[in-house]
């Protein structure tokens, strides 16, 4: 039976059975990803001090990351959070700390950075996805699934704002290489309380027989992938246009922090009201709208004449941002069978960061050929075309399928 709306708050989401001391330990987790990237860029800058050659670690660190992230979600889909995610995390605080060593002092070669990064990374527990799997664990009621999903996600935002922040802070006492030692002790010990979770515990991997019934489900998989490959690709390019924007108007880089901020503000705003809609129509619906209301968002930016009408539009894209991926991790779990459901959110994750990728390379080629706004309504553009993908890939299905049962394993 479901819960009544009145129950149906972010609160009925904290106060379900161990939801506070799970989540809580992931989130500490997951702030090592706030951390590391500001703390591996530093560090290897001050020990090279080449921003080419910092800038070529960052690339392979974040590249063996994000395309081995389905391959290791698979891992714990197949053997359980438990058993796989701790040697993960383990061996991915080892080999922090070992980066650490190797850019606490100048005059170490660019081809040991670069290897010991790209190790690192390939290595890195899918925290998050792990986390919204074992939400759907947790929380059996859809609706309430999608205050949860909402909390997270807003969570996951405000910890990529602070971690920068945290380095900033841990730099001003010590060199940038002790925030590789601070993440490396953020991903150990929030793994471990994680997986220590009876929660966590509980839910087992899936049989090799049950993972090849499970094969089928991978074109379900295909609108919310392109939705958040033409998010992430849009919103990265909105990054770099927000700074050739304020360079062009006179104005320094701490009008670009605050502009971007305010994109995260309205993120998390529209993060919290989209979790609070008790909504009628099914997620597969919703989504390209969203990412339509995005891209036409992004597009007018490219009109506004000053710094503050830019900001006000980016409040407003950013309002967009979170529902978005929120309604794109809802598709993924419910179209997932429950022993590929991990694997199925890093796939979410892993477009964001591909897109986003592309989106600052192309946009840093646009800017060199064409008028500010004509690269902002190329940028919404993308989104756009996401969306007309999500809808073409949903028709193409011929359904929208049903829910899933749910059981709580604790």
């Amino acid at each position: 039976m479901s819960a009544p709306p009145s129950r149906l708050s972010y609160a009925a989401v904290l106060r379900v059975p161990r939801a506070r001391s799970t989540f809580a330990a992931a989130l500490a987790g997951r702030l090592a990803y706030g951390v590391v990237s500001l703390s591996l860029l530093l560090a290897t800058v001050r020990a090279t001090g080449s921003y080419a050659v910092a800038g070529t670690v960052m690339v392979l660190f974040g590249t063996s990351t994000v395309l081995l992230m389905p391959l290791r979600a698979s891992l714990v889909d197949r053997h359980g959070p438990r058993r796989a995610l701790t040697p993960m995390a383990l061996l991915h605080a080892g080999l922090l700390s070992l980066l650490a060593a190797v850019t606490w002092n100048p005059g170490t070669p660019a081809v040991v950075l670069g290897t010991v990064a790209a190790l690192t990374g390939a290595c890195a527990p899918p925290l998050g996805p792990t986390m919204r799997m074992v939400w759907g664990e947790l929380v059996q009621d859809r609706r309430l699934l999608q205050r949860a999903y909402s909390l997270d996600g807003v969570a996951e935002e405000l910890l990529y704002v602070s971690g920068p922040v945290l380095v900033g802070v841990l730099v001003r006492y010590t060199t940038p290489a002790a925030g590789l030692l601070l993440t490396a002790a953020l991903i150990a010990a929030g793994t471990c309380a994680f997986v220590a979770s009876p929660v966590v515990g509980g839910i087992r991997g899936s049989s090799e027989r049950r993972r090849q019934r499970e094969k089928g489900s991978a074109q379900g998989l295909l609108p919310p992938v392109l939705v958040a490959a033409g998010a992430g690709l849009a919103l990265s390019a909105v990054d770099l246009l927000v700074a050739a924007f304020a360079d062009r108007h006179g104005y320094g880089g701490d009008t670009v922090a605050w502009m971007l901020a305010a994109l995260s503000v309205g993120s998390a705003v529209g993060g919290l009201l989209n979790g609070a809609i008790d909504w009628r129509t099914p997620a597969r619906v919703r989504l390209p709208w969203q990412a339509a209301g995005l891209g036409l968002v992004v597009c007018a930016a490219g009109l506004a004449p000053d710094p503050w009408t830019l900001t006000a539009a980016l409040v407003c894209a950013g309002v967009f941002v979170a529902p978005a991926l929120t309604t794109a991790y809802l598709i993924a779990d419910e179209t997932a069978p429950p022993g590929a459901r991990t694997r199925a959110g890093a796939w979410i994750n892993t477009a964001v960061n591909a897109g986003s990728s592309c989106g600052a390379i192309t946009a840093g080629l646009l800017l060199s050929h064409a008028p500010l706004g004509v690269c902002f309504a190329a940028a919404g553009c993308v989104a756009l075309l996401s969306a007309g993908g999500a809808v073409w890939a949903t028709a193409g299905r011929g359904r929208t399928p049903r829910a899933r049962p749910r059981s709580l394993r604790v």
